[in-house]
């Protein structure tokens, strides 16, 4: 029965690999499209809380670090957390979305920081050049994006509609690719004073949580968030992205059953008078349809495997030319397996069941 169905499968070459490349194509795009989704949002996620601080103190109201927010908190409150019990630093920052033309979105966040305090809380590192000067037009940028951009320290970038000099490249990433001033951006937004967050770190032998609630105690009208977090709130944050991709699955695996319907339909056709010969020699109807139907799950089978490396091999381009994530989830391989092979049995289904009916005399007769 086996030698049966890879004859059937190396009979037209050419068909089969076709089929093959339709169902891995879906496969790419389910597994491509998914794990781009969510790799970006946990990598933003990661480099937001990769800053040297346990909590987040945000205004009400402000979401993430997404840079949209207006700066709402005064300068001056980074010192009052400070003097809270277990608080180790707290170093105030902006965040600001600025208009960007090379990239996708047309945005990209900027970090509004004190070098040396930002510095002495996240462990930041010149790799190249040097910090920026204080109230200068001038940026650093973390070393993925250098080399992303092909970015060199002495060039330009634009940035509040005039060029800002590039003066040095750091690591770790953390937090927004480009650093400025926060004394720039201030004045830039006319936010003199006033900030959009402030990163705290928690002193050894505290805890987060305690050290978070008397935050909240202390400042109740205000957002205290965990940097461990942050992933988890920044994938619940996009709902509409969670509906969009449970559809493009769907469309995906409806477009691998018809993929898989037409092949093994054109086979039943043109094998009717094998499956005449085959039942003629005394071949059940069940074996018949449970050999097209094994055909239609290798191809799937093959199809998914392929697909898989296509995505790797994506996944492996994409990370020499950009700082994009593909997150390859065994949980989305897993479900990419069920639904190819539920397309597949579904779409080997029909076709199946039309040659287990073919009458044994006709199917002989068949030119």
């Amino acid at each position: 029965m086996d030698s049966l169905v890879f004859s059937n499968m190396l009979h037209r070459p050419a068909r089969t690999f076709v089929s093959v490349l339709g169902i891995a194509v879906g496969v790419l795009l389910i597994i491509f499209t998914v794990g781009l989704a969510n790799g970006t949002i946990r990598e933003q996620a990661g480099r937001d809380a990769n800053v040297g601080a346990e909590i987040f103190f945000r205004a009400s109201g402000a979401i993430g670090m997404s840079g949209q927010d207006a700066f709402r908190l005064q300068e001056s409150i980074a010192a009052e957390i400070r003097s809270v019990e277990g608080v180790k630093n707290a170093v105030a920052i902006g965040q600001n979305s600025v208009d960007a033309t090379d990239n996708n979105t047309g945005k990209r966040t900027v970090d509004g920081v004190r070098f040396e305090e930002y510095a002495a809380i996240s462990g930041l590192r010149i790799m190249e050049g040097r910090p920026f000067t204080a109230g200068s037009d001038e940026i650093i940028i973390d070393t993925a994006f250098q080399r992303q951009k092909k970015l060199k320290v002495g060039g330009t970038m634009p940035i509040y509609e005039r060029p800002f000099t590039i003066v040095g490249t750091y690591e770790p990433a953390g937090g927004a690719r480009i650093k400025m001033s926060l004394d720039t951006m201030q004045k830039q937004l006319g936010a003199e004073g006033k900030v959009s967050s402030v990163l705290v770190a928690v002193a050894p032998g505290s805890t987060v949580d305690d050290v978070g609630q008397r935050l909240q105690e202390r400042f109740p009208e205000n957002q205290i968030i965990r940097t461990e977090d942050l992933e988890e709130l920044y994938m619940a944050g996009f709902p509409a992205m969670n509906v969009f991709l449970n559809v493009f699955i769907g469309i995906a695996a409806v477009i691998s059953a018809l993929v898989i319907l037409l092949t093994m339909y054109t086979t039943v056709t043109e094998r009717t008078r094998q499956i005449g010969i085959m039942k003629s020699l005394g071949m059940s109807n069940g074996s018949i349809a449970w050999t097209i139907t094994q055909e239609a799950l290798l191809i799937s089978l093959v199809g998914i495997v392929v697909g898989t490396i296509l995505t790797v091999a994506a996944r492996y381009g994409l990370n020499l030319i950009t700082t994009l994530e593909v997150e390859i989830s065994p949980v989305v391989l897993l479900i990419v397996l069920v639904v190819g092979l539920l397309g597949g049995a579904i779409g080997g289904l029909y076709p199946a069941l039309r040659a287990a009916r073919l009458d044994a005399v006709e199917a002989l007769s068949y030119e």
